[in-house]
């Protein structure tokens, strides 16, 4: 199931774009160390020119899991902090499982 198709069901009106446009803002604040390709990487965009392209062999996986781990630690804190979602009689709720990524 898509990002998008399970936030109407949970009462929230944030879009898909509105969680990638974070990301992409809090990595190049927060985490300037990060190559901006990383990022990049992380939210499936090609990057880098086609020679550039040749080139880069690697995944850069080691570093988009610890990027993709600070985010989710940032988005879980800032939760805490918005007020719940919105019910409707008619929407079930979500049940959310938690995984540890160690």
């Amino acid at each position: 199931m898509s990002l998008s198709k399970m936030m109407k069901p949970a009462g929230r009106s944030e879009t898909v774009h509105g969680f990638r446009s974070s990301f992409r803002d809090w990595a190049a604040e927060k985490m300037p160390h990060v190559p901006a390709m990383v990022p990049e990487m992380a939210l499936a965009q090609s990057v880098g020119t086609a020679v550039e392209k040749a080139y880069l062999r690697s995944d850069l996986k080691v570093l988009r899991m610890q990027l993709m781990s600070d985010w989710g630690a940032f988005v879980a804190s800032a939760s805490q902090k918005l007020p719940p979602a919105k019910r409707t009689k008619n929407r079930p709720k979500l049940a959310v499982k938690q995984r540890s990524l160690k």
